[in-house]
C-alpha cells in the first residue's frame, strides 16, 4: 500500500506542516502544529497518533513530535509538490502568492506524479528555453489581457516569430 493510499490530504499537511516546524525552528509541539494549521489541539492529538500508529511520526504527549524516516520522506516529496505547484501557478500564470498557495495545497494531494513531472518540465521548459522565458510569458500575459483572442495579434505575432528565425 503506498502512503497515497492510507493518508488523507489532512494527515499528508500535518506531515508537511511537521517538516516545516522542524525545519525553520528545530522542533514541533503539538500546539505549533495546531496554530500553524488553524485547528483545535484535540484535532491535532488525535492526528498525531494516527500518524504514529502509521509509522510517520514518533510521537508521545507532551514531547517533541519528530518524523520517522518514512514521515521524513514523504514530508518532503509532499513539500516539493506543494513548491512545484506554487512556482507555476505564481511564475508561469502569474497568480498572485497568496492564492498560489492556497491553491498549490489543495492541489498537491490531488496530483499524480506522471502529470507533476510534465509541470517540472514545462516550468524548466519556460524557465529556459530561449524560445521562451520572459517575452514568451509576457506575450501569454497580453493575450490574458485580452480575455478573447484576436486573431490579428496573433498572426502579427506569428508572423514576427517567423522572420526572428
Amino acid at each position: 500500500m503506498t502512503y497515497q493510499q492510507e493518508l488523507t490530504d489532512t494527515l499528508e499537511n500535518y506531515l508537511e506542516t511537521i517538516l516545516y516546524l522542524e525545519t525553520n525552528h528545530k522542533v514541533a509541539r503539538a500546539k505549533d502544529i495546531a496554530d500553524r494549521l488553524q485547528l483545535q489541539r484535540g484535532s491535532v492529538t488525535s492526528a498525531l497518533k494516527i500518524l504514529a500508529d502509521k509509522g510517520y511520526i514518533n510521537y508521545e504527549p507532551y514531547s517533541f513530535i519528530t518524523l520517522t524516516p518514512k514521515g521524513q520522506t514523504v514530508a518532503e516529496e509532499i513539500t516539493q509538490r506543494h513548491a512545484t505547484i506554487k512556482n507555476f501557478l505564481i511564475n508561469v500564470l502569474l497568480v498572485d502568492p497568496e492564492t498560489a498557495d492556497e491553491t498549490a495545497c489543495r492541489m498537491e494531494h490531488a496530483i499524480d506524479p506522471q502529470t507533476l513531472e510534465r509541470l517540472t518540465c514545462f516550468i524548466h521548459y519556460v524557465n529556459n528555453c530561449p524560445r521562451a522565458g520572459d517575452k514568451w510569458i509576457q506575450s501569454f500575459l497580453n493575450f490574458c489581457a485580452q480575455k478573447r483572442c484576436n486573431p490579428k495579434l496573433c498572426q502579427e505575432c506569428i508572423d514576427s516569430i517567423k522572420t526572428e528565425q
